[in-house]
């Protein structure tokens, strides 16, 4: 009986340190692609054994909600995304821990912008710029100048040759759409957008499907993170990036879920992303992320952007994230009921618009200019001001999660039919014009 039980003891330590060995499953949800989180899972596995990391990939907004929606039998450690205001998302409804990572002697700021959350909750591990990829051979074989401005966009030439994803499905896309509105103002900001949407060439689910249509030639241009273009040059597609003179330079983030399930791998994860082997993988050609650790750019390929020494990063704006989270749903639900779904309504009076005024350059009437200034201002028209979009009253109204509540379906029903007879109008307008110009 003594020797029965001795063994069972020795087994069930046996099992308790075979258990403490295994580091078990740490478990991530990220938007990021297997393109970026393979190298990292390989590399992370290798320099912790017994830790396999489980990545389950969504959306930057279907990621917060499936935290928020599963908190009470929380199956998740970490959460892993290039948008700041997701995290602060995620920080204000306590589903962030604090966390101290043994990493140090990392910078504090990026640009103008904090590396890490100042309370804890999450930490930046590589930097992200907004901006213009643009395919060159498509460009040449369409005869077309390569942009470098957000206002560049909005010009004839590119009317069907560009794309972008949805900023209600893509976090880097909201941050794009945001940092354009911080920059130049709400309606400025919201003429530019439209004058850019009515050259879409089509409006993407995920972010990567717009990288993925500039390398193929599908299109020639796509509003991008940084990433996305210099991977792609690093795989040898001929594509270029530009920073326009309005856009922010942010971190991506790395934060561990409150209640984690693993708590240890979860902080071995964050420590390893930190680490020197981890920032080195941010520099692999499938991933060509800016690394938060500035050693790390003597590393970098020639011509690789140093948001530390570049001056560029320097003069960009500063992403105000508090501004930006409370208006997040707003600006999202706006930019699909005025663009995304109002695409070929907007694409018609847009086009209206270009032909006019390529005949107004050669025949110019005054009454004509005047109409296709009117049908201008009518396209680049809002329903709501910046005041009422952070407004505590409509944002009550998108509180719902997945089932909308009845105010939120009656403003995107109103914001629906707005523009839609907008940009009827400025067609009609524009028709006008042309016709007295003939």
């Amino acid at each position: 009986m003594l020797k029965t039980i001795a063994a069972a003891m020795l087994m069930s330590a046996a099992l308790v340190g075979t258990a403490y060995a295994d580091g078990g499953k740490v478990t991530i949800v990220t938007s990021f692609s297997k393109d970026v989180t393979d190298p990292f899972k390989a590399g992370f596995e290798a320099a912790n054994p017994g830790f396999t990391l489980d990545v389950q990939n969504k959306s930057t907004s279907s990621g917060v909600k499936y935290v928020d929606e599963t908190k009470s039998n929380n199956q998740v450690d970490l959460f892993w995304a290039s948008a700041p205001d997701a995290f602060d998302n995620l920080k204000g409804r306590n589903l962030l821990v604090k966390f101290k990572p043994s990493v140090t002697g990392l910078p504090e700021k990026v640009g103008s912008y904090p590396v890490n959350d100042p309370d804890g909750f999450y930490f930046g591990f590589a930097a992200s710029g907004y901006g213009i990829m643009s395919n060159d051979r498509y460009l040449e074989a369409n005869s077309l100048p390569k942009p470098v401005e957000w206002g560049d966009l909005v010009k004839a030439e590119y009317h069907d040759h560009i794309a972008i994803a949805a900023p209600s499905r893509s976090g880097t896309t909201h941050l794009t759409i945001e940092t354009i509105l911080q920059g130049e103002g709400w309606d400025k900001g919201w003429g530019t957008l439209k004058g850019i949407g009515g050259n879409l060439q089509q409006v993407t689910e995920r972010s990567f499907g717009v990288p993925d249509a500039v390398n193929s030639g599908q299109t020639g241009i796509g509003i991008v993170i940084d990433f996305f273009a210099f991977s792609a040059q690093a795989s040898g597609f001929p594509v270029s990036f530009s920073y326009p003179s309005v856009t922010t330079v942010v971190p991506a983030n790395i934060g561990i879920i409150a209640n984690a399930p693993n708590q240890p791998g979860a902080e071995a994860f964050v420590n390893y992303l930190l680490s020197e082997k981890g920032q080195a993988v941010l520099l692999e050609p499938a991933i060509r992320r800016l690394p938060i650790n500035p050693a790390l750019y003597e590393k970098a390929p020639e011509g690789f952007p140093n948001p530390f020494k570049d001056p560029r990063f320097q003069s960009m704006i500063t992403f105000d994230s508090d501004v930006s989270k409370k208006r997040t749903d707003v600006v999202d639900t706006l930019y699909d009921q005025l663009i995304s779904f109002q695409l070929d309504n907007l694409k018609r009076a847009t086009k209206a618009i270009h032909d006019a005024e390529k005949a107004l350059a050669s025949n110019d009437q005054p009454e004509a200019r005047a109409l296709l200034t009117e049908a201008h201002a009518l396209i680049a028209s809002m329903p709501v001001t910046a005041d009422e979009a952070a407004s505590q009253q409509i944002r009550d109204a998108f509180t719902g999660g997945e089932q909308k509540t009845a105010r939120q379906a009656e403003l995107e029903q109103q914001w629906a039919t707005f523009a839609s007879e907008k940009y009827a109008a400025a067609k009609t307008k524009a028709e006008a014009a042309l016709a007295l110009i003939d």
